[in-house]
């Protein structure tokens, strides 16, 4: 692939779901792309890029992007965040939502749902506390056929292997030969939809906590800024922001504090009240 061409597709890439592709990663795009090129009955990977420049297959597009931005995810990854979660802002909710007994979280960039189905464990271990209560889930992708494994909730033994803790696989977890069914008891706690973050996300709605986690690095600043601005508009005055540790809001967007004392965790800035405190 030539220089036009690696041109084209990273500013065909950025248009469509934000992701920055520099040169040294050009090795993603034969790794992702190539299976992408047999499906479509082709040859090479110049003749997907021909065809995108005219712009006339839809499907070949979305092809394209749902293999370039499909990335990993691992259950209870960084185990911190989730520790947080269990510990802090679920007892601020409790406190708070009293009179409402509800609330939302909203796991954004979801991939094949470790992060949600994580959160959604969380949560039913603490089902008795939550009696009563109306705690929804929504994990949204950009990648129609990852949301759709998502929801299947199969995972191998290596994806098993990775954050979940033994007596959570063998408590939601039915083996099934080289694979594991999550039960329908956890995965009826998340609702998985299609969400590109770079478009309106006014139909998902507000939500009292939002996971954002290790999704800004992927992209430039003005992108950053537009997601974050996007988040805040979803995000509840009081509400929690989870990004990945090594992401900020620092000198992107000044719509966001962080937590006092706790990484990767922020409010917004007209709140007064530590999400946290």
């Amino acid at each position: 692939m030539g220089p036009r061409d690696f041109e084209f597709l990273k500013d065909f890439l950025q248009g469509r779901s934000g992701l920055v592709i520099t040169p040294d990663k050009k090795y993603l795009i034969d790794t992702r792309l190539l299976p992408v090129v047999h499906s479509h009955g082709l040859k090479t990977i110049p003749d997907v890029i021909e065809i995108l420049r005219c712009g006339e297959n839809e499907i070949l597009a979305v092809d394209v992007t749902e293999a370039m931005t499909t990335n990993e995810s691992l259950f209870f990854r960084d185990d911190s965040p989730f520790d947080l979660f269990r510990q802090q802002i679920l007892p601020m909710l409790l406190e708070r939502r009293k009179d409402k007994r509800k609330f939302r979280i909203w796991c954004a960039a979801c991939s094949s749902g470790q992060e949600p189905y994580s959160l959604a464990m969380i949560l039913h271990q603490e089902q008795n506390r939550l009696a009563g209560w109306k705690a929804e889930i929504v994990a949204t992708d950009i990648s129609h056929d990852i949301l759709e494994r998502a929801r299947k909730a199969i995972f191998t033994q290596f994806e098993v292997q990775r954050g979940l803790p033994v007596e959570m696989l063998l408590k939601h977890f039915v083996q099934d030969g080289d694979y594991w069914q999550l039960s329908d008891q956890i995965r009826n706690m998340v609702r998985f939809e299609y969400l590109n973050l770079l478009e309106s996300i006014k139909s998902v709605g507000k939500f009292d906590v939002i996971f954002c986690r290790n999704v800004l690095i992927y992209f430039d600043l003005d992108t950053k800024r537009s997601v974050l601005e996007g988040l805040r508009s979803a995000l509840v005055n009081d509400g929690a922001l989870f990004l990945g540790g090594s992401e900020s809001t620092m000198g992107i967007c000044e719509d966001f504090i962080p937590v006092p004392d706790v990484r990767g965790v922020y409010r917004k800035t007209e709140c007064i009240d530590s999400v946290a405190g």
